[in-house]
């Protein structure tokens, strides 16, 4: 649960940085600034998942999420990506370097941890079905 927590957090981290950016003046990029906010409003949605959805679909939204943004990220710092050409200064841009890091490596985790917790429980129950 605490992987999860953690992913939740990251993933609003960076929606809240995004939806920032957005305010602050991304929101007249004809493909930059729709972008920012769907990434705001899909971070709060993928972060509710997280806390009350016991499945495999939420850690894998936010590694996903962390993933997909992040590469995003990257392009826009080195060639560009639909003519904003970010640098890697500043504390926004530090802060959701982490965060999308941090969701990413903490999706995969908590999908990990669950996959192989299923494994076990399924595993106990098939011998313990073999004993009746």
């Amino acid at each position: 649960m605490k992987t999860r927590l953690l992913a939740a957090l990251a993933v609003l981290v960076s929606g809240y940085i995004h939806l920032r950016l957005w305010i602050e003046g991304f929101k007249s990029l004809h493909v930059v600034g729709p972008a920012f906010m769907v990434n705001a409003v899909a971070a709060v949605v993928i972060a509710v998942l997280l806390v009350i959805w016991r499945s495999w679909l939420p850690p894998l939204l936010a590694a996903g999420f962390g993933g997909v943004t992040l590469v995003a990220f990257v392009i826009s710092t080195t060639s560009g990506l639909y003519g904003v050409h970010e640098r890697w200064v500043g504390g926004y841009i530090w802060w959701a370097f982490i965060s999308e890091v941090v969701a990413l490596l903490a999706g995969l985790v908590a999908l990990w941890r669950e996959s192989a917790g299923q494994r076990r429980t399924q595993g106990t129950m098939q011998r313990g079905a073999a004993r009746i």
